[in-house]
């Protein structure tokens, strides 16, 4: 439930239909969601809104689907690295990152680096582009390897709030670039998952039974985690 610290509470009718689904799911949710004020709440919404539109332009891009051997970043903006791909010298963070969604079919990546660059992007979209640029002047992307800065949190728990990243797990696999999907929750049980698509919780189980070892016994399943940017942190940078 949103807990407001000042200030009325938020008219969601007056939120367009995403927003308001962002909205009513927080407000519904069992747990706690607690606001310093009307704006930082707003502000929050707006960050989702950002990642859902995000994930969609990566799913209806051309950048495919790799492990790090056979993945690409566009030369002009990345220098491939043993552990990642590392921004160029004399280029502008905001620049590199929209090149990702603009230049799609030069990118292939996995799923974790998919959540990296929608994260930095819904940023991007989020806050003023010079202060990013500041944020993330030696940026560095690769699975796991990613600004310290990026404030991306981990905790227990799964409410399905439109925007969360929540991860499947396949004990199975076959291959270990399908050990899991990180999905981004779009909204009515509908997940996106770089590699798969957009589909259904049960859809996700299926495609990635469809990976495993031959004579498998476990299906894959959802881990009870979420992963979400911590808002409150690029609020103060807000546009």
């Amino acid at each position: 439930m949103i807990h407001l610290i000042e200030g009325n509470p938020m008219d969601p009718k007056s939120l367009p239909d995403e927003q308001r689904a962002i909205y009513e799911a927080l407000n519904n949710s069992p747990m706690d969601y607690e606001f310093p004020s009307k704006a930082q709440l707003k502000f929050e919404i707006d960050l989702r809104s950002h990642i859902l539109h995000n994930a969609r332009k990566i799913n209806e891009g051309d950048s495919e689907f790799s492990a790090f051997a056979d993945s690409r970043f566009n030369p002009a903006f990345w220098i491939k690295t043993p552990y990642g791909y590392e921004l160029r010298r004399g280029r502008l963070p905001s620049d590199a990152i929209r090149d990702v969604f603009i230049n799609s079919a030069l990118y292939s990546f996995e799923c974790v680096t998919t959540i990296v660059l929608i994260y930095y992007k819904s940023i991007l979209d989020s806050i003023e582009p010079s202060i990013f640029n500041d944020l993330y002047s030696h940026l560095f992307i690769w699975g796991s390897n990613y600004n310290e800065n990026l404030w991306m949190e981990t905790y227990r728990g799964v409410d399905r709030i439109p925007g969360d990243v929540y991860y499947f797990y396949n004990p199975d696999y076959a291959d270990p670039i399908w050990m899991g999907e990180n999905s981004v929750y779009m909204a009515d049980d509908l997940y996106f998952g770089h590699g798969i698509g957009m589909v259904t919780h049960k859809g996700m189980i299926e495609a990635l039974d469809t990976l495993r070892v031959k004579g498998a016994k476990k299906s894959a399943y959802l881990l009870n985690q979420v992963t979400r940017l911590n808002s409150a942190r690029f609020y103060p940078y807000r546009r």
